[in-house]
C-alpha cells in the first residue's frame, strides 16, 4: 500500500466548488487522488450514479487534474480505500458541525484498518457556505447556482430539476 494514493469519497448530490477546491488542494499533495461517489443506500438522491459522476468529471477536466479518477463505490469507504492501495482518507471540513460525524467516521475507520490515516482540510473562507442542499434548494427555487458550481453542472442540475418538477 502507498500513501501516494489518496481516496477523496463525497456523497455530493451535486459536487460544488467547494468539493473541487478540497479535490485541488488533494491532487496537490498525493501522485493519485481517486475522487469517489459514496452510493448511501439510506441516503435518496437527486442526481443519478452516472449523473454525479459526469459533474465530478466535469471539475476534473476544468481544473486540469490529471492525476485524478472519477470513481464510485458502495458499501465501507474503508474497504473501497484498501481497494484502491491506498492508506489516505481526504475529508473536507467546513465548520465544526463537520468536525464530529467526520472524527466518528475516522475514529471507526481507524478500528478497521489502523494503517489508514484520514487526512482533513479545512474548507476555504470563501467557500463556507457552499453545501449541495444548499445548491439543490436554489435550484429547485429557480435562482442561479452559478456562484455555486461550474456553468456545465449548474446545466445538469437545471435539468434534473425540471425532471423533478415535472413528475410532480
Amino acid at each position: 500500500m502507498s500513501s501516494h494514493i489518496a481516496v477523496y469519497p463525497i456523497s455530493s448530490n451535486p459536487p460544488t466548488f467547494g468539493h473541487a477546491d478540497i479535490l485541488t488542494r488533494a491532487a496537490n499533495h498525493f501522485e493519485q487522488v481517486y475522487w469517489a461517489a459514496a452510493i448511501n443506500p439510506a441516503k435518496s438522491y437527486m442526481f443519478t450514479q452516472e449523473e454525479r459522476m459526469r459533474m465530478m468529471q466535469e471539475y476534473v477536466d476544468h481544473f486540469q487534474l490529471t492525476n485524478v479518477t472519477v470513481d464510485a463505490y458502495i458499501g465501507a469507504t474503508i474497504r473501497y480505500v484498501q481497494s484502491k492501495g491506498s492508506r489516505v482518507i481526504v475529508k473536507g471540513l467546513r465548520s465544526t458541525d463537520d468536525f464530529h460525524p467526520e472524527q466518528q467516521q475516522a475514529l471507526g475507520n481507524a478500528m478497521l484498518a489502523p494503517d489508514v490515516e484520514t487526512f482533513c482540510l479545512f474548507g476555504r473562507p470563501e467557500r463556507f457556505q457552499i453545501s449541495s442542499s444548499l445548491v439543490r434548494e436554489l435550484a429547485l427555487l429557480g435562482e442561479s447556482i452559478e456562484a455555486y458550481v461550474l456553468p456545465s453542472v449548474a446545466r445538469m442540475v437545471e435539468d434534473a430539476v425540471q425532471r423533478f418538477q415535472a413528475q410532480q
